[in-house]
């Protein structure tokens, strides 16, 4: 079973960059889909982006389309989250999620991955 382990967040002034790094366990990696969630003190959980398992396809919603962009080495079982021009309103608690898929997937709900990494703090300041 794949397990997540996150790094990569941190504080950066608005406009900067960050890349968070979501490594896993096992050898079946190629095998999950990936996404990347984030949650904000007294908001929902959002969806950030997913990439299939291959890495052939990516889905962002508008909110960070343009400026985000995930990624995947399979060879080092690790996907990535490249963060550009950061706002304040990116505020918020990182999370990677995987679930094990037959085919090449984009999932974008939360409730569709069922393992989770234990999220990585990203503070934008203004």
């Amino acid at each position: 079973q794949v397990q997540l382990v996150e790094s990569g967040g941190g504080l950066v002034q608005a406009g900067g960059s960050l890349r968070l790094s979501c490594t896993a366990s096992g050898r079946t990696f190629s095998t999950y889909a990936m996404g990347w969630f984030r949650q904000a003190p007294g908001k929902e959980r959002e969806f950030v982006a997913a990439i299939s398992r291959s890495g052939g396809s990516t889905y962002y919603p508008d909110s960070v389309k343009g400026r985000f962009t995930i990624s995947r080495d399979n060879a080092r079982n690790t996907v990535y989250l490249q963060m550009n021009s950061l706002k304040p309103e990116d505020t918020a608690v990182y999370y990677c999620a995987a679930r094990w898929v037959f085919i090449e997937s984009i999932l974008v709900n939360q409730y569709e991955y069922d393992l989770w990494g234990q999220g990585t703090q990203v503070t934008v300041s203004s």
